[in-house]
C-alpha cells in the first residue's frame, strides 16, 4: 500500500462542507427566489455556487411542500369573478418530435398548465398541469369549485372541453361566459420573423353559456397577465430551458404559485394576493417557506443493520 496526502484548497473544503451539511437557510431561500424570478436551474446553480443536483433536489422538496400548502391554505375563497386559461409548454420534446426523439419519457410532449385567477384579489385559486383534453378540464373545474365559498362569474376561452367540465362541476350555480378570440395571419413579416410571430388578434366574441354573466366583466385579461408573470424559463420559447421531466415542471408550478400568492407583493394591490383575498394577514418571505420545509422534512429513520463485507 502507498500512503499519500491530498491538498485541499479553500474552495474544495467549502464544497465538501456543503455536501456534508445542509445548505444555509439564506442560500436555499436565494435559490428558490432565483427559480421563481425566471432563472434556469443551471444558471441558478452557477450563481449560488452549488451543484445542479442540489438545485434539482431543493426544487423537488419545495414543490412537494408548496403543493400541500396550496391545498391547505387556498380554501373557502370568497370571490366574485374567476378567469381561467391554459398555458402551453412541452416536456423533453415538442409533441411533433416525440416519435423521433431518443429515450423519451412517458410524459414527453405538450404540457398544459391550467390556471384559475380571482380577478379581484389576483389570487391563483387553482392550477393543474397535464393535457388539454376533457378529463383534465373536469379535474381542473372540480378542484376550482371545491376551493370557492360562494357563487361566482366564470370566464374561460373558447376551448370546448370547458363546457362539459363547468356543467359537471358547477351545475347551474355559476354565471358562465366564454370569450372567444378571433385571429388572423401575421402581417408585414417574412421568413423567420413570420415564423416566430404570434397571429394577430382581430377581435373577440362574448358568448353567454350559463345564467346571466355581466357582459362588462367577461374577460380573461387578468389571468393572461398572470400567465405572463409565470413566464419562467420552463415556459419561454424557443430556448433550451424547457422541462426535461414532467414532475419537475409540476414542482416548479407549485413553488411559483405559493410565491405568487403569499410572498410576492402585487404591484397594483401593494399587498400579496393572499392578503387581498383574506387568506393571510402578513407578507411572507422565502425564508418562511424554507423554515416550513425544514419543519415538514421527514426525519431520518434508525440506521439499519450493518454487515461487514468479508473478502476472500
Amino acid at each position: 500500500m502507498f500512503e499519500y496526502e491530498v491538498q485541499l484548497d479553500a474552495k474544495h473544503i467549502s464544497s465538501y462542507k456543503r455536501n456534508m451539511n445542509k445548505l444555509p437557510l439564506k442560500t436555499r431561500s436565494l435559490i428558490l427566489k432565483m427559480l421563481c424570478e425566471g432563472q434556469s436551474m443551471r444558471a441558478t446553480a452557477r450563481l449560488a455556487d452549488v451543484s445542479y443536483n442540489t438545485v434539482a433536489k431543493l426544487l423537488v422538496d419545495a414543490g412537494k411542500v408548496c403543493a400541500d400548502l396550496h391545498d391547505e391554505l387556498v380554501q373557502d375563497v370568497t370571490a366574485s369573478r374567476i378567469q381561467c386559461d391554459e398555458v402551453w409548454s412541452f416536456t423533453y420534446a415538442r409533441q411533433r418530435n416525440v416519435a423521433k426523439a431518443k429515450a423519451t419519457a412517458d410524459e414527453a410532449g405538450d404540457t398544459w398548465t391550467w390556471t384559475a385567477l380571482d380577478s379581484g384579489s389576483k389570487l391563483l385559486v387553482s392550477w393543474l398541469v397535464g393535457g388539454r383534453d376533457g378529463e383534465y378540464a373536469i379535474e381542473f373545474m372540480d378542484d376550482l369549485r371545491g376551493r370557492l365559498a360562494n357563487r361566482v362569474q366564470l370566464t374561460t376561452d373558447g376551448h370546448k372541453a370547458y363546457l362539459e367540465a363547468v356543467e359537471g362541476s358547477f351545475g347551474g350555480d355559476v354565471d358562465y361566459a366564454k370569450l372567444i378570440k378571433l385571429y388572423g395571419e401575421p402581417t408585414g413579416q417574412e421568413g423567420h420573423e413570420r415564423k416566430y410571430s404570434p397571429s394577430e388578434c382581430t377581435g373577440t366574441r362574448k358568448r353567454r353559456v350559463e345564467d346571466l354573466p355581466a357582459q362588462a366583466y367577461v374577460s380573461t385579461s387578468h389571468v393572461e397577465r398572470q400567465n405572463l408573470t409565470m413566464w419562467m424559463r420552463r415556459f419561454t420559447r424557443p430556448t433550451n430551458a424547457f422541462s426535461k421531466k414532467f414532475e419537475n415542471h409540476m414542482h416548479m408550478v407549485a413553488l411559483y404559485t405559493v410565491w405568487y400568492n403569499f410572498i410576492r407583493i402585487h404591484k397594483s394591490l401593494r399587498v400579496t394576493p393572499a392578503m387581498a383575498a383574506g387568506l393571510s394577514e402578513t407578507v411572507r418571505d422565502m425564508d418562511d417557506l424554507v423554515r416550513i420545509m425544514d419543519e415538514r422534512a421527514s426525519k431520518p429513520g434508525p440506521r439499519g443493520p450493518y454487515k461487514k463485507q468479508i473478502s476472500n
